[in-house]
């Protein structure tokens, strides 16, 4: 592709770059307050995606019936990189507008899009989506959440985990059993339902990093008219992979995580350290040196993506490709970024160095981004099987009914 923008591409690049010099000086965050997940400062976060949407720079590729500028996915991505140059509240709304609402669009009724997409888009709503299980992670399909129907109504029992944004969310999405005498694969089905439903407990769990962005979900009885369900009795396992779809795009920013490459640099070139600047010592800058190969290299692969889409296509396994480096970096850099600072690094106390919090932040966060959108191994197989051609792994489970599996 050619990297450089085209005349259009530059007259939105100059219109983007005037608009946020304009508006976001008056949304800067506190250096203080972060968390990986986004959700420490969300009044900010809040104001400032309802000024991007009253602007149509929410979400550019979406139809201006959605509230967006039926724009290219490379206008999309010149504002995100002009985003990146101010001090802007951290993004809470990645699961909300990058997965969620993008499968209401595309499966939902009119109905429901005109009274879900326009507050999600200006953030008055949060969404979250309830897939991961206790018994039920890289192997999705293994979900035994159960939902019987009763009339107009399905009855929803069971169990979710991980489920990053539960404890702030007004709705979810989720992947329930309905069929437990088909096969793993069908007897699937996607429903969305407000998460203040009676019988839903939502249990935040504490991290390492002292944030609790990720939640237990408990579901007693909750009862979820069929009118929201998504893609037809059964069919649910289609409808859940057009939102791993999405979310493999999510997961797969360039700057996954509360610091990049440049922060890297900018802080290893920083002089304020006893021993000098780390960049000046040879094992320092070779570690800075491959993070910045795999980082560029990352940030090709979406390139690389970004034509794909432009061009009306899917895009291919290299969305694996560059989520796998972009989660292992990010950890190699913040442990990087550790080290600058000595036996210093292990101290926690964002009111004095903002900064090693944000570090510290991301080294705690990237453990559960190589989990994330497809662990390690599991994107490593999708490589080996797409790409290589190598033989999937030996399935045990083909075309036995879901309730004759050995738990």
């Amino acid at each position: 592709m050619d990297f450089n923008d085209t005349p259009e591409e530059a007259a939105f690049r100059a219109e983007a770059r005037a608009w946020l010099a304009e508006h976001a000086p008056g949304f800067r965050p506190s250096p203080t307050l972060g968390d990986a997940e986004g959700f420490a400062q969300m009044p900010l976060s809040r104001a400032w995606q309802a000024r991007k949407a009253e602007a149509r720079y929410a979400r550019i590729t979406w139809k201006v019936e959605y509230g967006g500028r039926a724009g290219t996915p490379i206008e999309d991505f010149i504002f995100e990189e002009e985003e990146r140059r101010h001090a802007l509240p951290p993004y809470p709304f990645g699961i909300s507008l990058g997965m969620c609402i993008p499968t209401l669009i595309q499966w939902g009724t009119a109905e429901a899009k005109a009274r879900f997409v326009p507050p999600a888009l200006r953030g008055d709503t949060l969404w979250c989506q309830l897939f991961s299980e206790p018994s039920a992670g890289s192997d999705l399909a293994n979900v035994r959440t159960r939902a019987v129907r009763d009339g107009d109504d399905w009855v929803v029992s069971g169990q979710k985990v991980w489920t990053t944004g539960a404890h702030l969310a007004d709705y979810g999405t989720i992947l329930a059993r309905s069929d437990p005498a088909a096969e793993k694969y069908r007897g699937l089905s996607y429903f969305y339902f407000d998460m203040r439903s009676p019988g839903v407990e939502v249990r935040p769990i504490r991290q390492a990093s002292g944030h609790s962005g990720f939640n237990e979900v408990f579901l007693s009885d909750v009862r979820i008219p069929d009118a929201q369900r998504l893609g037809e009795e059964g069919e649910g396992w289609k409808v859940a992979i057009s939102t791993l779809l999405n979310e493999r795009m999510v997961v797969n920013e360039t700057d996954f995580g509360t610091i990049n490459i440049d922060d890297l640099v900018a802080l290893a070139c920083d002089t304020g350290f006893p021993s000098g600047r780390p960049i000046d010592q040879p094992e320092n800058a070779a570690r800075i040196a491959d993070a910045y190969v795999r980082a560029a290299g990352a940030r090709y692969i979406r390139y690389r993506m970004l034509t794909a889409l432009s061009r009306g296509e899917m895009p291919g396994p290299e969305a694996a490709v560059g989520k796998l480096v972009v989660a292992s970096n990010l950890q190699s850099m913040a442990r990087l970024a550790m080290d600058f600072y000595g036996a210093g690094g292990i101290i926690a106390d964002p009111t004095q160095d903002p900064r090693l919090a944000r570090i510290q932040d991301a080294w705690f966060y990237a453990a559960g981004g190589r989990i994330a959108g497809g662990t390690d191994e599991i994107l490593r197989n999708t490589l080996a099987e797409r790409v290589l051609g190598l033989p999937q792994d030996a399935r045990v489970d083909r075309n036995i009914p879901f309730n004759q599996l050995p738990n």
